[in-house]
């Protein structure tokens, strides 16, 4: 919304899968006509595809990388994956253990985890016999396998291999093909299996389906909130207006208020959503303080014409607010817009206040995140970043800050630690100001916009995203999960509209993958 905007790209993996059926392909002409047979790709045929896969996704050549897979049998992947399919293959079992708990984060499916560490562990019970290490075997059965409590019927199957006299015996019995390349790929194809079922399941509550597309603003949409109680959802425009909308089973249109002669670009509602505060851009001087029930102003403030007034935070009493700009303001106001402490000479671009009641975050253009008393007049470093901060959201716990970097993305600190967790990969960022949200069960997810007209979604726990929503036509300015209903998220865009985004309504998710949007991302 506010500046040209650089980028990064997409950091996937394209790896190969011969899925076919009988080697065959649809159609591929052999010459003028007829269906030929696929040639099986060796595996070194496999990596030349991959790469050059992922030399066109960098440079953005999508189309030609989707008509690549469809013919060459391959597909997208994450690096995760394909490290845990190396893992598996070479039988580095450890390390394939390792790359299950990374790819945990992207099923959400407990079980399918441990029935996938069930048959990695089997394996490797079964390659320990083979190889006559017995006693590593007996280790693997009584401290990996048996732990796990799952399928003790299977265990003690497993168990009675131990009186197999040779190999031979052992892979008569299991009805194994062995130590190698052929057992390692039939797991793999059990795994994948597995992970596609339960993948599927998950997907079925995640607001990844458009919904509603709501289409009353007639200029840029900037900046979107659903309140605290989940009931409502304010949008922002460049139009001039403030709209409120009824959360119900579709958003209805409750208010407009209008006015605000620079646009709308941050919104903050009171702790009791009682009171929605509105801000301008940078040349805005202006904050409107509106009573959301009754749709009358109740305070305007503007203490010089010099000020930029761009963000606002509310105090946890509901009864005081901070607010400032670039210019050099920070103040912390009551309800009727009256002055109670000024900082002088810090130029804000983001605020939020802790849950303590004393303590404000604040970026500012020097990169950083500190934090200000306004009781004692003292303040701090927290965070300090190599680009500018363009906003940041706080976890509900005050524990970590989920920051969007010009030109980096989506960044993740530990607030009392002091240190940064996670970079988030996929979305296109430059200087524009794009704000992003934590969301879901227990803020496990999080949500951001992207100068690609994407929303992308991650877990926290893992860097690559989940899921990538296509719809929006222009950037994507700002995110918003409802804290109450996990599987509910807002997103407005220049484009003039805001997309809310549900679960599927189809039983067969697989049939809904290619609608409306939705692009999921499953090892």
């Amino acid at each position: 919304m506010e500046a040209n905007g650089g980028g990064q790209d997409r950091d996937s993996e394209l790896s190969c899968r011969n899925g076919t059926q009988n080697g065959e392909s649809s159609g591929a002409a052999d010459g003028g006509s007829g269906v030929k047979k696929k040639k099986r790709l060796s595996q070194s045929e496999e990596d030349v595809i991959r790469l050059i896969g992922q030399h066109l996704n960098d440079l953005g050549l999508n189309q030609t990388v989707d008509l690549l897979m469809q013919e060459s049998g391959c597909r997208l992947e994450q690096p995760s994956a394909t490290k845990f399919r190396n893992h598996v293959i070479e039988g580095e079992w450890d390390k394939a253990e390792s790359d299950l708990n990374e790819l945990k984060a992207l099923m959400h499916s407990p079980s399918a985890i441990v029935r996938m560490k069930f048959l990695l562990l089997q394996q490797k019970y079964l390659e320990y016999l083979e190889d006559g290490k017995v006693l590593e075997a007996l280790q693997v059965l009584r401290a990996e396998l048996t732990p796990l409590k799952y399928n003790t019927e299977r265990i003690h199957i497993l168990s009675g291999y131990l009186m197999c006299s040779h190999a031979e015996d052992l892979r008569a019995k299991a009805e194994w093909e062995g130590k190698g390349t052929a057992s390692r790929t039939k797991l793999l194809d059990k795994l994948q299996s597995e992970s596609d079922s339960h993948g599927h399941m998950s997907v079925k509550q995640f607001p990844c389906y458009t919904q509603q597309i709501l289409t009353e603003h007639c200029n840029e949409v900037w900046f979107c909130k659903f309140s605290n109680d989940g009931t409502k959802l304010a949008t922002g425009s460049k139009d001039t207006t403030v709209i409120v909308w009824q959360v119900d089973m579709q958003l209805k249109l409750m208010k407009t208020l209008e006015g605000h002669a620079y646009g709308v670009s941050y919104l903050a509602w009171s702790p009791d959503d009682a009171y929605l505060i509105a801000c301008g851009p940078d040349d805005c001087s202006e904050l409107w303080l509106w009573n959301v029930q009754t749709g009358e102003l109740r305070t305007k403030m503007s203490q010089s014409h010099e000020d930029s007034l761009t963000s606002v935070a509310w105090n946890p009493d509901g009864k005081r607010f901070v607010t400032g700009g670039q210019r050099g303001q920070f103040y912390q106001c009551d309800l009727d817009g009256n002055l109670l402490d000024s900082w002088e000479g810090v130029r804000v671009q983001c605020l939020w206040c802790l849950s303590d009641g004393r303590t404000v975050l604040a970026s500012d253009t020097h990169q950083r995140i500190r934090g200000y008393n306004f009781e004692d007049l003292t303040d701090r470093n927290i965070v300090q970043e190599d680009h500018p901060i363009m906003s940041f959201t706080v976890s509900k716990n005050g524990r970590l800050a989920l920051l969007n970097v010009a030109t980096q993305g989506v960044h993740l600190w530990d607030l009392q630690d002091r240190v940064l967790v996670r970079k988030y990969q996929g979305v296109t960022q430059g200087f524009y100001t794009i704000h992003s949200c934590f969301g879901g069960h227990n803020e496990d997810f999080i949500a951001s916009g992207s100068e690609d007209h994407k929303v992308y979604i991650w877990h926290r726990r893992s860097e690559l995203p989940i899921a990538e929503l296509t719809g929006h036509t222009r950037t994507v300015n700002c995110v918003s999960w409802n804290p109450v209903v996990p599987g509910l998220l807002a997103s407005a865009s220049d484009d003039g509209t805001i997309r809310i985004w549900g679960p599927a309504p189809f039983l067969d998710v697989q049939d809904a993958e290619g609608l409306n949007g939705m692009k999921v991302k499953r090892f």
